[in-house]
């Protein structure tokens, strides 16, 4: 059955079933258990103080869907700081909720979400799809990080909790405190592992948050893909990057684009986090970000009941523009990470530890660089941390401290001093299009392929399971040959194909 609601001409005493006979209040939503295939439908521009949670679950192959009806202005949901949540789904399944725009400001910061789908001590949850919503203005606090704009809970101490097949899709999320979107589980810790699969955050839009922007945590092969994360960490006092994993296994972030990450607390645009095993970081653009492109990191201090470290990290044919003080910053003891076929460059006006290891309880073993391209117009240096400043920022000295087994071949460092043994290293300018031309969006940055004649080309090291493509599609290999950077040319006669978009 459909449901109609209707803030300015609805009656809770009419049956709701048509548009002329629609409801008026969240409440009497709120007060109703729907059934299986039910549909919700608020009305186009109608405006709400208070907080939907509406009753009961679907069924597989029939959800519950909420959306909008009578026009294209999404109706809007004023938490008013009156509820932790706006809009809640706790220990429900099949749902779908889309188009609705979402505020929650009260008079002081407490902890408040934009949308919370909870779970606590339910078991699996199935099938929840929260897309093409609006939400924006929630004053959280920060020592909390699920708290702010789309955030999914479970815990599970008398029934362990998860949820399966989760998708967040296609929102705009600004100005909310303290974090984006962020999952949050008791399981996260191996000794109770029960991860949520299924996971997909995709498409969505982030700007001006206040901490982390798009955090997968207590996952197993959660996917972080096409979002764009602007200008986070902008009011925390904690350590927060624009789009990352923590205790999550197998987790892929691909075709991102993270920008303006405010601060070096951690600051960088991506992140494979602690108690992770193979996280993929690929086909992403990272710029302007003030902690820099890249962290790898290990928190030494836990045990193996507790974490599994972390573990087989793979950075392909990403792109960083500017990103400062930092390049790429593996911390404390991670473990066999390969890093290949990215593009870092950093411009005139800037002075940058590209490379940095640094001891979080113990130190990285078994990183392995190849294809990368290290293009330097002002100054960087390749280098470890002696210490760090309580801002975030490091004290830096020219080698690689006490990490251990890092292996370098082929990649092309120019302008940047050589510190390691690369048996077939270039130091030449690698002759893309035009460096630093990138802005806004993946398509900016055409001038990141390789010219004709580019000692780059066909001259890079071989990489099984390598992908399958460059930053733009081009097959990887191509004629027989790996180039290095993050582009690869299919010139195999002298023609070049139009490169594919992703």
């Amino acid at each position: 059955m459909t449901f109609y609601v209707d803030s300015r001409n609805g009656d809770d005493g009419k049956v709701g079933g048509t548009p002329e006979a629609a409801w008026k209040t969240l409440a009497k939503v709120n007060a109703t258990t729907f059934l299986p295939g039910d549909r919700i439908l608020l009305k186009s521009s109608s405006v709400w103080e208070g907080q939907l949670w509406p009753k009961g679950s679907g069924v597989e192959g029939k959800p519950i869907t909420i959306g909008m009806y009578g026009g294209g202005v999404k109706p809007v949901i004023n938490g008013g700081g009156l509820f932790e949540d706006t809009v809640l789904l706790k220990n429900q399944e099949y749902w779908e909720i889309e188009d609705l725009e979402i505020t929650n400001t009260g008079p002081q910061r407490a902890e408040r979400r934009g949308v919370h789908v909870a779970l606590e001590n339910f078991g699996e949850a199935h099938h929840i799809y929260i897309r093409s919503l609006t939400i924006h203005d929630v004053n959280g606090i920060d020592n909390v990080k699920p708290n702010g704009g789309i955030h999914y809970t479970s815990v599970g101490d008398k029934k362990p909790s998860r949820f399966i097949d989760l998708r967040i899709e296609n929102n705009e999320i600004y100005h909310v405190d303290r974090s984006g979107i962020f999952g949050w589980a008791d399981s996260w810790v191996r000794s109770k592992w029960f991860p949520s699969v299924g996971v997909v955050v995709r498409g969505n839009q982030l700007h001006d948050i206040g901490g982390d922007g798009i955090v997968v945590v207590a996952t197993d092969g959660a996917l972080a893909e096409h979002n764009v994360v602007a200008h986070a960490n902008q009011r925390s006092e904690g350590y927060n990057v624009a789009i990352w994993a923590w205790s999550a296994d197998n987790t892929v972030i691909q075709y991102n684009e993270a920008y303006g990450t405010k601060g070096q607390r951690d600051g960088e645009g991506f992140d494979s986090d602690w108690n992770s095993r193979n996280t993929v970081i690929q086909y992403n653009y990272s710029h302007d970000n003030d902690g820099g492109f890249l962290l790898i990191c290990n928190e030494g201090g836990h045990n193996s009941e507790e974490s599994a470290g972390n573990t087989g990290t793979v950075v392909r044919y990403n792109i960083s523009q500017n990103d400062r003080t930092r390049g790429i910053n593996i911390a404390g003891p991670v473990k066999d990470s390969l890093i290949y076929n990215n593009t870092i460059y950093a411009g005139p006006e800037h002075s940058v530890d590209l490379l940095l290891f640094s001891d979080w309880h113990g130190w990285s073993e078994g990183s392995y660089f190849y294809n990368n391209v290290f293009y330097v117009a002002g100054t960087a240096q390749f280098s470890y941390g002696l210490s760090r400043a309580s801002d975030g920022a490091y004290v830096t000295a020219r080698g690689f401290g006490a990490s251990k087994g890092n292996l370098f071949d082929a990649n092309d460092y120019y302008g940047v001093e050589v510190l390691v043994n690369d048996a077939h290293a270039l130091t030449v300018n690698p002759m893309l299009v035009a460096t630093g031309q990138g802005s806004i969006g993946r398509l900016s940055l055409s001038g990141y392929r390789l010219q004709p004649t580019s000692p780059s080309m066909k001259s890079g090291k071989f990489v099984e399971k390598s992908g399958g493509h460059d930053f733009w599609g081009n097959a990887v290999p191509s004629c027989g040959a790996t180039d290095r950077g993050a582009s690869q040319s299919d010139e195999c006669d002298g023609a070049r194909s139009e490169p594919r978009q992703q």
